[in-house]
C-alpha cells in the first residue's frame, strides 16, 4: 500500500505539482495528426496536464498550442477564425500567431505596439509519425524529438488511436503493466479477438494462470517479466517494458502486429489513453487495419465521431452483456479488450485510494514502478534532476515474447530482442 502523501504526489499533475513539473520534461503525445488535417482547419480544444489549450494549423502549414483563452476578456479561442495565419478572436479581433503572440489589436493603433506586449503561453508543436507532440517545460532542457518504432515506421506499418478515460493516468498505467490479469479479464478475447487469436502463446496464457514475475530496471525504467510453464520443464515469457513516465508495450503474439499506449494526465480526474498499432517488417494488412478502426486489439469504439469518448462507457454500464459473461465470450461480460480494462480501472474511482491495497508477488512491477516514479520525481523536485527516460536511447524498446530454457535469465537471453533492431522482426510466439 502506499501512504496517502505519496499517493498524492504521484496522481497529482496540474501546473505546480511535482509530477505535473515531471511529464512536463517530456514530449508526449497531444493530438491526432488527423485533427488538423489541413491548413486553416478548425481549432481544436486540448486540455493536458491541468492546462485548457487550443491546437491549430496555420496558414503556412505551423502548427500551434496555445492558452485557448483571449488575453482580453477571457473567450475561448476555440470559437476563433483560423485565418491569414493565425487565430482571431471573434469578439473584439484580437489575433494570435502560433507562438501565442498577439499580432493585432484592431482597436488600437499599430504605431502603440500595444499588441507587442500581450502573449499567450504557447508550447511547440510536431508532428513525428500520425501524431502530433508537445513538450510543456522549460525549452532550455527540452529533450531530443521523439523517436519510438512506432512513429517512425513507414505509414503504411502503423495505426494509432487515443480515448478518454474517465480515471487518474496512474491506475490506467499500472493496468498497463499487470500482466496477469490477461489469463483471466482477456482470456475470452484471446480466442476471438482477430489481432490476438491464434498465437501459440495465448494457450500458456491459458494454462498458467499463476505467472511469476521477475523486474529488471532498465535505463528509461523497467523490464517487467512475466514467466508461465511452457512444455518440456522450459518457461514461456512475456516481457513488458516500462519507459518513464508513462509508456508501455504488449509483448507480441505470434505475427500480430505489436502493441503500447502512452497513458497521458488530462487533469487528476481523467487522462488520455493513447494505444498504437504497428509492425516492424511489414504493412498492416486491410483486414487488420480495418480491426483497429472497428475497436479491436488495444483500440474501441467511439460514441460519436470525434468525440474520443468510447461508446461503451460509465454511463451505460459500458454495454454490459451477462449473457456472453455466462457463456464465457467475455470473462467480465465487457466486449473488447481495451473497454474490458478501462471498465475495471474506471471502477476503483477517479483516485483510487492506495492506502486501502493488499499487493501480492504479482503486483511487483507495479510496486517497482511507483518507487521509481517516486525516486524521479522527487530528485526533480529537490535536485533539479532530470528523469530517465528522456533520451531516444531509453526509447528503443521493444516487448518480446520467448520461451526459454528454466535456466536461462530473460534479460540476458532476451537482451537483444528487447532492443529495436530496424529490418528485424520482433521476437514473439
Amino acid at each position: 500500500m502506499l501512504r496517502k502523501e505519496v499517493n498524492d504526489l504521484l496522481t497529482q499533475t496540474d501546473p505546480g505539482s511535482a509530477m505535473g513539473d515531471m511529464f512536463r520534461q517530456y514530449w508526449i503525445p497531444a493530438l491526432l495528426a488527423s485533427e488538423l488535417p489541413e491548413d486553416d482547419a478548425p481549432p481544436v480544444r486540448v486540455k493536458l496536464l491541468g492546462e485548457r489549450l487550443l491546437a491549430f494549423r496555420d496558414s503556412k502549414g505551423r502548427y500551434g498550442l496555445i492558452d485557448e483563452f483571449c488575453a482580453h476578456r477571457g473567450v475561448s479561442l476555440w470559437f476563433g477564425r483560423n485565418e491569414e495565419g493565425g487565430i482571431r478572436c471573434p469578439y473584439h479581433g484580437w489575433k494570435y500567431d502560433h507562438t501565442g503572440q498577439c499580432v493585432e489589436v484592431p482597436s488600437e493603433p499599430a504605431e502603440s505596439g500595444f499588441c507587442e506586449k500581450i502573449k499567450l503561453t504557447a508550447y511547440p508543436l510536431i508532428k513525428v509519425g500520425d501524431v502530433l507532440w508537445t513538450h510543456m517545460g522549460d525549452k532550455d532542457n527540452r529533450p531530443p524529438e521523439p523517436q519510438w518504432e512506432f512513429a517512425t515506421v513507414p505509414p503504411e506499418q502503423t495505426f494509432t488511436s487515443k480515448r478518454w478515460q474517465e480515471c487518474n493516468w496512474l491506475q490506467a498505467m499500472e493496468g498497463g503493466i499487470d500482466s496477469s490479469h490477461v489469463s483471466f479479464l482477456h482470456s475470452g478475447s484471446l480466442k476471438t479477438d482477430p489481432l490476438f487469436r491464434g498465437a501459440k502463446g495465448n494457450q500458456y496464457n491459458q494454462n498458467d494462470k499463476k505467472p511469476v514475475f521477475e523486474v529488471v530496471e532498465a535505463d528509461g525504467g523497467l523490464y517487467i517479466g512475466a514467466r508461465r510453464m511452457a512444455e518440456d520443464n522450459q518457461y514461456y515469457w512475456r516481457i513488458t517494458p516500462w519507459i518513464m513516465p508513462s509508456f508501455t508495450m504488449v509483448p507480441p503474439r505470434g505475427d500480430h502486429p505489436m502493441h503500447g499506449h502512452f497513458w497521458i494526465p488530462i487533469d487528476d480526474e481523467n487522462c488520455w489513453a493513447w494505444s498504437f498499432d504497428y509492425h516492424p517488417t511489414r504493412a498492416l494488412s486491410p483486414e487488420e487495419r480495418q480491426a483497429m478502426i472497428d475497436g479491436y486489439g488495444v483500440h474501441n469504439q467511439y460514441e460519436a465521431p470525434g468525440s474520443f469518448r468510447p461508446r461503451q462507457n460509465k454511463d451505460n454500464d459500458y454495454l454490459m452483456d451477462r449473457e456472453a459473461q455466462k457463456r464465457g465470450e467475455t470473462y467480465s461480460g465487457v466486449w473488447g479488450i481495451a473497454m474490458q480494462d478501462a471498465s475495471l480501472q474506471e471502477s476503483m474511482g477517479p483516485i483510487v485510494d492506495r492506502t486501502k491495497e493488499n499487493l501480492v508477488s504479482t503486483d511487483n512491477g507495479i510496486i517497482m514502478a511507483r518507487h521509481r516514479l517516486r525516486k524521479a520525481v522527487t530528485a526533480l523536485r529537490d535536485k533539479g534532476t532530470m528523469p530517465p527516460g528522456r533520451t531516444v536511447e531509453h526509447q528503443m524498446v521493444r516487448s518480446a515474447a520467448r520461451v526459454l530454457p528454466a535456466d536461462e535469465p530473460f534479460k540476458d537471453a532476451m537482451a537483444e530482442d528487447l532492443k529495436v533492431q530496424p529490418g528485424v522482426k520482433q521476437t514473439s510466439v
